[in-house]
């Protein structure tokens, strides 16, 4: 009770800073908090059993509830075009889940990938399905404390490499304009471009991670 009480208390802290320009800080404990969200979701779809009580938080409200509502929203869209590309990440990467570091590098190194000629939202969400579909990976091989890895992993690239370009765009609420009085056919045609340039990335990754292995 005390930490789905102190994590209300959190998505509460993480809700009111949409009010005005967030801080670095702010916009990396949404992106985890998005994550988070991200995650269960997808644990859920997948059926798999899953009983970290700090991962059974409530569902975010307010406009980070839009936003992770719209962030899980185009990654649907993304995961129906491409069904296997964000599915066994291990396997296609061809990594072994029992390494802390092993899973830290090959997201990472699969982050940087994504985002190496640029950032838009597409490659975003993106970033999103990797972390999921890599969660639902460990969860599924007896694996469950990596959730939290990648959890945090994801977190210090948003800190590195996005909150710049998040802040310029005035934070996560941004992701809005992707869905709303947009042409369907031209929100599927940047979807299209994240999955394509993921299917290249992958087999980049897999050789750079050969070595490692």
């Amino acid at each position: 009770m005390e930490v789905l009480r102190r994590s209300s208390v959190f998505a509460a802290e993480v809700m009111e800073v949409f009010d005005r320009s967030p801080t670095d800080k702010e916009l990396v404990s949404q992106a985890k908090a998005l994550c988070r969200d991200y995650i269960n979701s997808r644990l859920i779809r997948a059926g798999v059993s899953w009983s970290k009580p700090e991962y059974n938080t409530p569902v975010p409200g307010g406009k980070l509830a839009e936003v992770s509502t719209i962030l899980l929203r185009l990654g649907d869209e993304l995961e129906y075009i491409r069904p296997n590309v964000y599915r066994n990440i291990a396997r296609q990467l061809n990594i072994s889940l029992h390494s802390e570091t092993v899973v830290t590098d090959a997201f990472l190194a699969v982050a940087a990938q994504i985002f190496t000629a640029g950032i838009t939202w597409g490659k975003v969400v993106s970033l999103y399905a990797v972390a999921a579909g890599l969660a639902v990976d460990c969860v599924r091989h007896a694996q469950p404390a990596m959730v939290h890895t990648i959890v945090d992993c994801l977190g210090e690239f948003v800190r590195k490499t996005l909150v710049t370009w998040l802040k310029r765009r005035g934070g996560w609420a941004d992701i809005t304009k992707c869905v709303v009085n947009t042409d369907p056919s031209l929100r599927s045609h940047w979807l299209v471009a994240a999955v394509c340039s993921f299917g290249h990335f992958l087999k980049a990754i897999f050789f750079v991670l050969l070595p490692e292995r």
